[in-house]
């Protein structure tokens, strides 16, 4: 792993968390593409957009962004699913190691901070992904508006996290942490019956989608256990009849996949904190 993080680089304002997922998923990604080893670099650097450079980028915009690039020399991007990296569920690993929700989130999250993606990619010699987010150069974020777009953080209650793609159960947990959360993991709902049984929990993510015992079982029998066990559901696939049933069982809210760090979050909170 080599990085380069020169010491002036301009400020930009976001989301600590998010950004981190960006930088994470893409990681994990450039690993997955150098099975047997090779290079992953992590640089950062200062730039100006410029017209003509913008005239050859579609979502790109002139301007001051710091960009962070994420550079492998592994296998490289096949040219006919080039177009394809960044939709929903799209992925070329094999059932159970990849969710497909990776570069989709990835892109989320960077439009959500009025910024952009490039990259570029070679079979056989690596791919290099750009983000560019707009800089804030010589200001500071007046302390009110910081305020406002602060989350609310866990006081160390233990959340449940049900979904049998190994990448989500991941991430959600990472970004849990790194908001004051206690977590535990199950790949499926006998996992998750296992672990309400051995713990105290206070409320648990399920995903509607598994194989074997699905979201609205799954939820059936933990209310069985803990009848006073707060549920937020989660699904890629929109279906009224299926949340409509989760919350007769007792589901609070739902998320979909993929679902921003930010709202994920601030759910949480509203249903730990809500009186029912």
């Amino acid at each position: 792993v080599q990085q380069t993080l020169p010491p002036q680089l301009w400020a930009i304002t976001g989301d600590t968390t998010q950004l981190y997922q960006v930088v994470m998923n893409l990681c994990v990604n450039a690993r997955d593409a150098m099975p047997d080893g090779g290079t992953l670099s992590i640089s950062a650097e200062n730039v100006h957009l410029d017209a003509e450079f913008v005239r050859s980028n579609l979502d790109a915009q002139p301007g001051d962004f710091v960009v962070i690039q994420v550079r492998d020399t592994g296998m490289g991007i096949p040219p006919e699913i080039r177009s394809k990296i960044f939709e929903p569920f799209f992925t070329t690993k094999i059932a159970g190691q990849g969710s497909g929700l990776g570069l989709a989130t990835v892109l989320g999250i960077v439009k959500s901070h009025n910024g952009f993606i490039d990259f570029e990619s070679e079979l056989g010699r690596g791919t290099s992904f750009k983000i560019y987010l707009p800089a804030v150069k010589n200001k500071v974020a007046p302390v009110l508006e910081r305020e406002t777009r602060e989350l609310p953080r866990g006081q160390g209650e233990t959340i449940l996290i049900v979904d049998d793609e190994v990448e989500i159960l991941q991430m959600t947990r990472e970004t849990l942490a790194a908001y004051g959360y206690r977590t535990l993991i199950a790949k499926g709902g006998d996992e998750a019956l296992f672990q309400c049984r051995q713990r105290a929990i206070d409320l648990a993510i399920v995903d509607m989608m598994m194989p074997r015992m699905d979201g609205l079982a799954t939820i059936q029998e933990l209310k069985k256990l803990h009848p006073a066990l707060k549920i937020i559901t989660t699904s890629g696939l929109a279906d009224s009849r299926k949340q409509a049933a989760a919350t007769a069982l007792g589901a609070s809210a739902f998320l979909d996949k993929p679902c921003p760090p930010g709202k994920m979050i601030q759910t949480i909170a509203t249903v730990l904190r809500a009186k029912f």
